[in-house]
């Protein structure tokens, strides 16, 4: 499951909502997987912990709802469904992933 703040069938939410922001991350510390960090820190009560990117699957599709390795994150396309992920996610990857 996704959480996070108005979101739509693909998973897009109030802050990021552009046509390739379908990518959800695992927070580290209650591995629950959210639209964006910012959702998060509004949701529950503890701010978004970065996990790491040799966690088994820390990253969901929010079209299709597979959870991906980070390798696969990192393709920027989603190997089930071929939805795109923004590009642009990467200025964000300090926020959710960790070495």
């Amino acid at each position: 499951m996704i959480y996070g703040i108005q979101l739509d069938s693909d998973s897009r939410c109030i802050h990021y909502h552009q046509p390739h922001d379908v990518a959800a991350m695992e927070c580290g510390q209650c591995h629950q997987y959210f639209a964006c960090y910012r959702c998060h820190n509004l949701v529950v009560d503890h701010d978004f912990v970065p996990i790491s990117t040799k966690d088994t699957k820390p990253v969901m599709c929010g079209r299709c709802k597979h959870k991906l390795s980070f390798q696969q994150y990192q393709d920027k396309v989603c190997p089930y469904c071929f939805a795109k992920f923004n590009p642009k996610c990467e200025l964000h990857e300090h926020l959710y992933f960790k070495d």
